[in-house]
């Protein structure tokens, strides 16, 4: 990849991991007395964004200069994903979390790969009603459920 753009990715995903960190403290500490709250699972997140973008910086220190691997920056194909994400995070609560979900990885999947349409569907339906079936259901979680009209 680019140096100079993995670099200012990597800035930018600590500053962002280092914000879910801060901002999860805003979070109630626990729930019905019990030791895990959810306050964990964002605090684990920032923490994992953070820990891989500094591996990401030290790895930008270390390359070769003047060496090309052929890879060329796909500016296009981060900016279409990035964009996805910011309307899945919009979209998320009017739409629910099984249609968002299942329309941001079809995008990403045909962002990443062309073709093979059936395959990036039958991945992102599965999944979508998966997690929303295994968490809502079986966990007894609450996720953004399906529009009402």
């Amino acid at each position: 990849m680019s140096k100079t753009f993995d670099r200012f990715a990597g800035i930018a995903f600590l500053l962002i991991g280092l914000l879910f960190v801060i901002e999860s403290q805003r979070i109630s500490k626990s729930s019905y007395g019990s030791a895990v709250g959810p306050d964990i699972f964002p605090i684990g997140l920032g923490a994992i964004l953070i820990l891989l973008s500094l591996r990401l910086l030290y790895e930008t220190f270390r390359y070769q200069t003047g060496t090309k691997n052929g890879e060329t920056v796909q500016y296009k194909k981060f900016i279409i994903i990035f964009a996805s994400a910011l309307l899945y995070a919009i979209l998320l609560e009017p739409l629910g979390y099984v249609i968002t979900t299942f329309a941001f990885l079809l995008i990403a999947f045909q962002t990443m790969e062309r073709g093979k349409w059936v395959k990036s569907i039958l991945i992102a339906s599965l999944f979508s009603f998966g997690v929303y079936y295994f968490f809502a259901e079986f966990l007894g979680g609450s996720l953004p459920g399906f529009p009402v009209f």
